[in-house]
């Protein structure tokens, strides 16, 4: 989370925490959200394959923290580029930090899965995609993307 010039203090007791204060958990913990939202959308019957969002109205995801979510994550190849361009991998956790804080408050404040289908269809592409970010930040971290967290977390 620090340029490679700055000074280090190494906090083990935050490493170690599985709460949103330690960001490589808070990560974690929004991949794995989604994995279980993924997991209530298959119980429901609701298709899930990327050729079920094919013809997602993508145009309903009008609220504020919907937009919010699509601008964060439409940054990822641009982030990616700078932080290569400035050897600077702490942008990358930056980033994906601020996009687990995206989701997490759109996930406190809007249900993904509702009655209404064509809704339900685009949030769920709209988080399929954030997930894919996440996991790709993580893969290049070199740091897991679990499906599923061992213990629940407090979140901010």
């Amino acid at each position: 989370m620090r340029k490679s010039d700055s000074h280090l203090d190494f906090d083990l007791e935050l490493a170690k925490r599985q709460s949103s204060e330690n960001p490589v958990f808070y990560v974690q913990y929004a991949h794995a959200r989604i994995s279980s939202i993924f997991e209530q959308a298959r119980q429901a019957g609701i298709p899930v394959e990327d050729s079920a969002f094919r013809t997602a109205e993508i145009e309903r995801l009008a609220a504020a923290e919907e937009l919010a979510l699509i601008k964060q994550v439409v940054q990822f190849s641009e982030v990616i580029e700078e932080s290569v361009k400035g050897l600077e991998p702490h942008r990358i956790v930056f980033y994906l930090a601020e996009l687990a804080g995206e989701f997490h408050r759109y996930y406190n404040r809007y249900r993904v899965i509702s009655d209404d289908a064509a809704l339900s269809r685009a949030r769920l592409l709209l988080v399929r995609n954030v997930q894919k970010i996440l996991r790709r930040g993580l893969d290049l971290l070199g740091i897991e993307a679990p499906l599923r967290m061992a213990a629940r977390a407090e979140q901010g």
